[in-house]
């Protein structure tokens, strides 16, 4: 009955990183104003739907993913009346708008924690967390050897009432961060209270943050390898991710946005942040009752290799497409390097190896079957940032372990929209203010109104293959068939006729249709496909 309504499907959907995408105030710091006047951008590059990071009260250890309010707007992004004017506006251009949420752990300034920090071990607000007793002399040790994510161990101690040293809480990001015990009938209780709020307020779904966590093992044993949990930022921790419990909530969840669905006929999506070891682990995730969509990992952690690429593909393809689900690719987010400098592009250079990789698997992604998710910037072709001073870098994983090998700030670089030199159009002040980090001198290569112009730029790439994927009904929900291939490259056809060819090599190879390529990463004349390119054709094999 609800086919007709499943947009999700398909879409494609652009993550808006609030704070950096555009500012309205003048302060450096991106806002929802700022989003509300770039939505007729958004819809000119032809996405379906726009995903908000967090923007509730925070004290912004982790740039919002510590919540300190989750049913009100920061001062620092706006308010509620503002967040209401964003929503009329995306319904009127047919935007779809989804919140992140984050129920794996809150902010230490939430009342609920400090209420902990105020009571006596063993409490009922102390229940609503992890706090135990540690071990060895006078429980001078942690709990337990976990790690936390952002390095570092995933206990911090605190200091009871009376003064003296106490219980230790859990924390598996940062200190700041407290992990929900979700075994605590008042933690689902008080989402349930959250998502209904925003829900009310007209939104399309959200996307959440650690979906696969939430629920830790109940005896909080040591792990069996904690040199591997300190060694990644991945959820390899068993005893702390992927419990079995965690789908009790996701059929709950899903049962609360099906009610609203059937009040008015628009479905409400919820996508979760899943990271497990397999794509079958990932496909419970999606079950018809769960979540209806799970983003997946492994394109973008893949080498660039055409054998690397198919195999990810066809496992997702047989273990999640088999649940009745679509597969959700993403190519980035706000916690990956940039694609161009992963696949090898140096940081100030605008050409090369790794801008053409990364516009010819844009290409590949948007020709999958499934949904797919762009993070902002990707549109422009933007590299990482891998100069900033260590004395303007705020990511907690710095701060923890004084590394800059995993730091997430380079790719959180505020927008350039236009003009020569910083702030490049990106706030609304003075000249002299400041974004919240540094643009590089180099960005004024990648302002949107540069992008715009330029018919060969990323933007115009993205924005043809959104348009003819959004026209062709070979794209998006649907299956795929491989063709052969010579070694290097990859090919396969999607319904009647739509041919998807890359080549991960450098030297031109026989492309796989006779004729002039409906749209390409790069230039593509009749029978050749260039090393480092996508293409897609329709005609005869």
């Amino acid at each position: 009955m609800l086919s007709k309504y499943r947009w999700w499907r398909d879409a494609v959907i652009y993550q808006v990183y609030v704070r950096s995408f555009l500012d309205s105030t003048g302060d450096g710091i991106g806002d929802l104003a700022g989003v509300r006047a770039g939505l007729p951008y958004l819809k000119k590059l032809g996405v379906d739907g726009i995903w908000l990071s967090p923007f509730y009260p925070s004290p912004q250890h982790d740039h919002g993913y510590d919540v300190a309010d989750y049913c009100g707007v920061d001062p620092l992004f706006g308010d509620l009346a503002e967040f209401d004017l964003l929503i009329a506006a995306a319904r009127r251009l047919g935007v779809k708008v989804l919140l992140d949420v984050v129920p794996n752990h809150c902010s230490s300034e939430h009342p609920w924690f400090q209420e902990a920090l105020a009571s006596a071990p063993g409490s009922a607000a102390r229940d609503r967390f992890h706090f135990s007793d540690g071990r060895g002399a006078d429980g001078a040790e942690p709990p337990n050897n976990w790690h936390s994510m952002f390095g570092g161990p995933a206990w911090t101690r605190v200091t009871e009432p009376d003064g003296r040293p106490g219980q230790w809480y859990l924390h598996m990001f940062a200190p700041e961060q407290p992990d929900w015990n979700w075994r605590n009938r008042q933690t689902g209780a008080e989402f349930d209270r959250v998502l209904r709020f925003w829900l009310d307020r007209g939104i399309d779904g959200f996307r959440i943050d650690v979906a696969a966590g939430l629920y830790k093992h109940p005896e909080l044993p040591d792990s069996d390898d904690p040199e591997a949990d300190a060694r990644t930022r991945d959820s390899v921790n068993p005893l702390a991710w992927n419990q079995p419990e965690v789908h009790d909530v996701w059929r709950h969840w899903r049962a609360v946005c099906e009610e609203y669905t059937a009040g008015d006929g628009r479905e409400r999506l919820l996508v979760g942040e899943v990271s497990v070891p397999t794509a079958r682990e990932h496909a419970q995730y999606v079950r018809p009752d769960e979540l209806h969509q799970a983003f997946f990992f492994d394109l973008l952690s893949a080498p660039w290799s055409a054998d690397a690429f198919r195999k990810v593909i066809s496992e997702a393809m047989q273990d999640i497409a088999g649940t009745g689900s679509t597969v959700t690719w993403v190519l980035n987010n706000h916690d990956q390097v940039r694609t161009v400098t992963r696949y090898g592009e140096p940081a100030t250079e605008g050409s090369g190896l790794g801008a053409a990789r990364a516009r010819a698997a844009a290409l590949l992604m948007l020709a999958l079957p499934g949904a797919a998710y762009i993070y902002q910037g990707e549109e422009l072709g933007l590299p990482e940032v891998v100069d900033l001073p260590d004395d303007v870098l705020t990511d907690p994983i710095f701060r923890r372990t004084g590394s800059r090998a995993r730091i997430r700030d380079g790719c959180r670089v505020p927008l350039p929209w236009s003009g020569q030199a910083s702030p490049f159009g990106f706030t609304s002040g003075a000249e002299s203010a400041r974004p919240w980090l540094p643009q590089p001198s180099y960005f004024a290569e990648y302002a949107t109104d540069r992008a715009l112009a330029d018919t060969r730029s990323f933007w115009h790439l993205y924005r043809d293959g959104l348009q003819l994927r959004a026209a062709l009904p070979q794209l998006g929900e649907g299956t795929l068939d491989w063709l052969d291939t010579p070694p290097g490259v990859l090919a396969f056809v999607r319904g009647d006729g739509l041919v998807c060819a890359v080549n991960f090599g450098t030297a031109p190879v026989p492309a796989p249709v006779s004729g002039t390529p409906l749209l390409s990463s790069g230039p593509c004349t009749a029978g050749v496909l260039p090393g480092s390119t996508a293409a897609w054709w329709i005609g005869d094999l």
